[in-house]
């Protein structure tokens, strides 16, 4: 697959643009996709532990922890605990469980810095969980609007 990078003058123009609600949709989107499976037991040593994940190609910066809710946007903390790093597509091909994060790893196109236990912990909590094939569609405004809906309902 070739690889797409994001353009230059967009990256740079997104790195400019306030930081925290990015953050903010990125949790609520994860939040969404994964439902109650971040409450698990196995998460618990990732709790309040600060996190960032960049996409070096698009400038962008996602920053948030985890609570027993799940995950919460944080503005930039002064101590990051865990920061991983990729580019959008290494980002998507992982999403997508297109791509081996080990692969990324070793061939430094997934960098981690600070704890690596951490990501090595969420690496290997993610791999053991059965999630569903990522449907992007399902990250489209008006059927993110009708799962809020239906949970402020329920």
């Amino acid at each position: 697959m070739r690889k797409l990078l994001i353009p230059q003058p967009l990256g740079n123009f997104i790195a400019m643009l306030p930081r925290y609600p990015h953050s903010l949709l990125f949790t609520r989107a994860v939040n969404l996709a994964l439902g109650d499976k971040l409450s698990s037991e196995d998460w618990q040593p990732l709790h309040g532990k600060q996190v960032c994940i960049r996409v070096t190609d698009a400038g962008l910066n996602l920053h948030f922890t985890l609570s027993p809710n799940g995950l919460v946007a944080t503005r930039v903390p002064a101590l990051i605990d865990l920061t991983i790093s990729a580019s959008a597509q290494d980002f998507i091909l992982l999403a997508l469980r297109k791509e081996d994060p080990d692969t990324l790893f070793f061939s430094r196109r997934l960098v981690m810095e600070g704890d690596t236990e951490l990501g090595l912990l969420a690496k290997n909590t993610l791999d053991a969980m059965e999630l569903p094939p990522l449907d992007f569609r399902a990250l489209l405004p008006l059927r993110l609007l009708d799962r809020l809906r239906t949970r402020l309902l329920a």
